[in-house]
């Protein structure tokens, strides 16, 4: 290998991680991070996970599904536009930067990108760089089946990540209810990144770097470009438990994703089916967010307070609490056999048998069960639950 070549590498890399969207999540991440944290310690003194646990799960979740996403695209011949690559970086760019992650689903990336690419073609009229040109465009072609589906391939992979990623990082913090009591909501606020990779037609971009990957399939040059994908979500859960709410919109929005595959599939007959497939995906996605907000603030709070014992908001990672199987939501009625109704009285019954715990505990189903567990002297006093009070 020359040393030009080897150069030519490098620059490909570095360009790829200088990309401004993916320095954009990374920091995103940490403050994402930092808020919740802030937020549990304001209501419970204590955080459930540590504050860089968004950033450390930025990659480590959706990277088996950017794997499958660059192999499908690329076997299957899915080709992106290079403008329509640029606008839906410059649509995730502004809605990270927002803190708004309720409009950070791939969809609206795509579809804000392909209508924009319709207005930029309609209203400036012709504009070319570096090889790219606005007039060779086909809106009513190919570009309509190609980014449909690829915008159904990405609302499946945020549906997949939504119903199996979410639950255990449901952060509950404390707020005042009507009634002048404290109840516990559940906050999840996610970003995965995907590092995809996707086809360009042309040689623009062996052009200016002559070792980028590409191939050519007949008279036809095409491009490889790895492009850092975002995958937004967030939702509070109050009426709903997160076992519960956080898997049926990932189940809802998995079902969006396999129709917006099948109409956009369809546009191959009837290119504006392309167009009616990420309108409607847009229109499905949003209203399943609003629709299930509503819902949630609807109904009353599923971790109140109660006369019968303490109610679980949370539990630590690791402590005794979680080994025993306890969950939120639940309630706990007795300790060591006394009656509890705080969380001081849930610790001072916890002292008369320090090395020995039994509780009896309301389950989410209503069901009394008995549960008890060795204490260490490690193990966190309060069993490492996290109270509503």
């Amino acid at each position: 290998m020359s040393e030009k070549m080897i150069f030519d590498v490098l620059d490909v890399v570095v360009l790829f991680f200088l990309n401004p969207v993916l320095f954009a999540a990374l920091l995103m991440a940490v403050i994402i991070g930092y808020f919740r944290v802030k937020r549990e310690r304001r209501s419970f003194k204590v955080r459930l996970l540590p504050g860089f646990t968004e950033l450390k799960r930025l990659l480590a979740e959706s990277w088996p599904y950017a794997l499958l996403l660059s192999v499908l695209i690329s076997g299957v011949g899915l080709i992106a536009n290079f403008g329509w690559l640029v606008l839906f970086s410059a649509a995730t760019l502004v809605t990270l930067l927002s803190f708004y992650y309720k409009a950070a689903s791939p969809i609206y990336f795509a579809a804000i990108a392909f209508f924009a690419l319709y207005f930029l073609k309609e209203y400036v009229g012709e504009f070319t760089f570096r090889g790219w040109s606005l007039g060779q465009l086909d809106m009513f072609g190919e570009l309509a089946v190609t980014i449909a589906v690829i915008a159904g391939l990405l609302l499946v992979v945020e549906g997949l990540l939504v119903s199996r990623h979410t639950v255990q990082y449901a952060s509950p913090y404390l707020v005042n209810t009507n009634r002048g009591l404290r109840a516990a909501s559940f906050k999840v606020k996610r970003l995965w990144l995907l590092p995809v990779v996707f086809l360009v037609p042309g040689d623009m971009i062996s052009a200016y770097v002559p070792y980028w990957p590409q191939f050519t399939l007949g008279e036809n040059a095409f491009s490889l470009i790895p492009l850092p994908v975002i995958i937004g979500f967030s939702q509070v859960a109050r009426s709903t438990l997160p076992d519960f709410l956080f898997p049926k919109i990932g189940r809802a929005v998995t079902w969006l994703g396999i129709v917006v595959i099948i109409v956009g599939i369809s546009a191959i007959w009837m290119p504006v089916l392309g167009w009616a497939a990420l309108s409607m995906g847009v229109i499905c996605r949003a209203m399943i967010s609003i629709l299930t907000s509503l819902q949630e603030r609807k109904g009353g709070y599923v971790a109140a307070p109660s006369s019968t014992g303490v109610v679980i908001a949370g539990i630590l990672p690791g402590s005794p609490g979680e080994k025993m199987g306890l969950l939120s939501g639940e309630c706990i009625r007795t300790v060591n056999g006394i009656r509890v109704s705080n969380e001081k009285e849930l610790y001072d019954a916890i002292q008369v048998n320090a090395a020995h715990c039994r509780l009896q505990v309301i389950g989410r189903d209503g069901e009394i069960r008995l549960m008890q567990q060795v204490i260490y002297r490690h193990d966190h006093h309060r069993l490492g639950l996290l109270i509503v009070r």
